[in-house]
């Protein structure tokens, strides 16, 4: 019976250590979508009854034919398809013209039943959320901001971590975790798409990263703003921060692919919005941001958002502004994280909606009042063109779900450079780590963590914190790391016994050095590091020995299934194992990696690249053996 218990131990305390990651890392999930999915199919369902003209003024049905629809197919059909973009003969998304609404309710109908088409609706005109335009660009802002904010010599610089000059009016980045959250992550390698009016390098974007993108309004590769809106989103996201200029960013390591779909008069087609979506997902973008709705469901929309969330894109979109009980589109759809506009109280806005579709809430500003008593309006203040005159730029206050957006995405860009991909993974650690917003009485730091609970339909799980979001994947994510591979080698070490074959090169301190290493690395150094920018060198020591490499490669290898094995551990006991002071080392390593990759395995949030989705956990689990295997083979007399 003895026997049988120490032979039972290290199943159990891996076992205990699965369980005990598993909970650790999901906590109280919740889905948002599963709240969406029942009430937007049976919107969707009396659509083709509706009707709506398109941008232009006309009567448009967009239809969305299945990818394997020929050329031949569609020129033997009796509707003449309309290309969007250049994009419309991959994606096979057309949009067909009508004279009376009767001919194309009875197209819908006829298409509703075609196995190639994927969806067929109305090509509604979309916006920037409703009213926004005149409560941000005609709301009452002070005298230029330019000077103040600017590089001219005597600007005021922010004590400490960031030198922005304007840095201290903006009370809606400290609502988010800022900068605190900045010691632990700055959204390198992160990569969000701003689907707006596009977005124009102002003087506190030209040192951000961008990326190519694309202009669907007017087709072509010139995705610059002529609006003021987009750039202004752009900068919430990843303004270049700590650069003795201007405001900060959420996210300022990230890099922005701008996508233009609204013009300058802030309208569009949805079914720009729709090749929008696709071509992010199709091009590298894991975050995307879409600060602007409309009323009604388009059945392109929703599947483009489908395609995207397959291909790991996290999508987030603004309730909208009419100050009711109705969540607008796109952010209603499944898969669309929709976020609901704080002020610098914590409340909810006047303008914001609010609905069971509200997922979080974040600060979008009211520029009527001031209620931090600085002076100056409590908007969202970021360097962006002025608004009726492009040709010149300033820093302006402005307020909506548009700005409230970009906040909740920022943070998801935190989350994506952390090394969480998977968008369930991002959505999940957004909810479990909101916040509950401060007693009404007080403009007090916010309250407790919600866990994912609900608050209600204003603030859905609470406000976006980017500290408590880090901690969780950085904390959480290091302790999993490493309580695994500490499992891992128990395991392997009692099975040694077991078989009274010993340990030939011992467990001294190289094999704990490396276990650590291998697995969580120094997780708790950026904690410990001093100001808010952390080097390169303290960010490669703070991730385990697979992150690190993550980060050395660099884009191009991060996440692959390459990296994300066993092959390293094994590559260096193959060139290694003849020295005997070093096998240690090398078991610790071993079981270190064995760590990381059944964390990976458990907390689902991982994409492994080239690898199919419904691989990856077999493909982590698979090697997490095989590192367990090598280091009990290394220890071995």
């Amino acid at each position: 019976m003895i026997m049988m218990k120490s032979r039972m131990a290290p199943v159990v305390v891996l076992a205990g250590a699965c369980v005990g990651t598993a909970w650790l890392w999901h906590g109280r999930s919740t889905s948002s979508s599963e709240r969406k999915l029942a009430e937007s199919e049976a919107i969707s369902a009396g659509d083709a009854a509706r009707g709506s003209t398109g941008p232009d003024g006309r009567l448009s049905l967009l239809v969305d034919y299945r990818d394997d629809v020929t050329d031949a197919d569609l020129a033997a059909t009796p509707e003449v398809e309309e290309p969007i973009s250049r994009f419309s003969a991959r994606d096979r998304l057309y949009r067909i013209h009508f004279p009376s609404l009767q001919a194309a309710a009875a197209t819908a109908e006829r298409l509703g039943r075609d196995p190639r088409v994927e969806s067929v609706g109305w090509d509604a005109e979309a916006s920037i959320p409703p009213g926004e335009d005149a409560q941000e660009i005609a709301a009452p802002q002070h005298d230029s901001m330019q000077e103040e904010c600017g590089a001219a010599s005597g600007a005021t610089l922010h004590e400490g971590f960031p030198s922005d000059p304007c840095y201290r009016y903006q009370w809606h980045l400290r609502q988010v975790g800022l900068p605190t959250a900045w010691k632990l992550g700055q959204g390198d390698g992160a990569v969000v798409a701003v689907i707006d009016t596009g977005v124009s390098r102002v003087p506190d974007l030209a040192q951000a990263k961008f990326v190519p993108g694309y202009n669907f309004v007017a087709d072509n590769d010139d995705a610059r703003d002529d609006h003021g809106h987009g750039t202004h989103v752009a900068g919430t996201i990843a303004q270049a921060t700590d650069n003795r200029l201007g405001v900060g960013g959420v996210a300022f390591k990230a890099k922005i692919m701008p996508l233009k779909v609204l013009s300058a008069r802030g309208s569009g087609s949805m079914a720009g919005i729709a090749q929008a979506i696709r071509f992010a997902a199709d091009n590298g973008a894991q975050v995307i941001n879409m600060s602007l709705g409309g009323p009604f469901p388009v059945g392109a929309i929703g599947s483009a958002v489908k395609y995207a969330r397959s291909k790991g894109v996290t999508v987030l979109a603004a309730a909208g502004n009419d100050g009711h009980g109705k969540v607008s589109y796109p952010a209603r759809y499944p898969g669309v994280i929709a976020v609901a506009a704080t002020q610098f109280d914590g409340s909810t806005t006047f303008y914001s909606n609010w609905g069971p579709q509200v997922d979080l809430a974040a600060p979008g500003g009211n520029t009527r009042v001031d209620q931090n008593g600085d002076g100056k309006p409590d908007g969202v203040l970021q360097n962006t063109i002025v608004p009726g005159n492009i040709s010149k730029t300033d820093y302006l206050w402005f307020m909506g779900t548009s700005m409230a957006t970009p906040h909740a995405a920022g943070v998801a860009a935190l989350i994506v450079g952390a090394g969480v991909t998977k968008p369930d993974a991002v959505e999940e650690i957004l909810l479990e780590s909101a916040r509950r917003p401060p007693p009404r009485t007080s403009s007090a730091e916010l309250g407790d963590s919600t866990g994912g609970a609900r608050i209600d339909d204003h603030y859905g799980a609470g406000i976006i914190d980017a500290q408590g979001a880090l901690k969780k994947v950085r904390g959480s994510r290091g302790l999993g790391e490493l309580g695994l591979a500490l499992s891992l080698a128990f395991a392997g070490v009692s099975g040694l016994a077991r078989r009274g074959r010993g340990r030939g090169p011992g467990l001294g301190g190289g094999f704990a050095a490396a276990l650590v290493l291998g697995s969580s690395g120094l997780f708790v150094l950026p904690w410990l590091a001093g100001g808010g920018a952390f080097g390169a060198v303290v960010d490669v020591a703070s991730n385990g020995a697979l992150g690190a490499v993550d980060t050395l490669l660099g884009p191009a290898w991060r996440g692959t299934a390459l990296v994300w094995s066993a092959l390293l551990p094994v590559g260096l006991a193959a060139v290694l194992y003849g020295v005997p002071k070093l096998r240690g080392a090398l078991a610790g390593l071993a079981f270190g990696v064995g760590g990381a990759l059944l964390f990976a395995a458990i907390a689902g949030a991982f994409d492994v690249r080239f690898m199919p989705d419904l691989l990856d956990r077999a493909w982590l689990v698979l090697n997490a053996a095989v590192c367990t295997a090598l280091g009990t083979t290394v220890l071995r007399r």
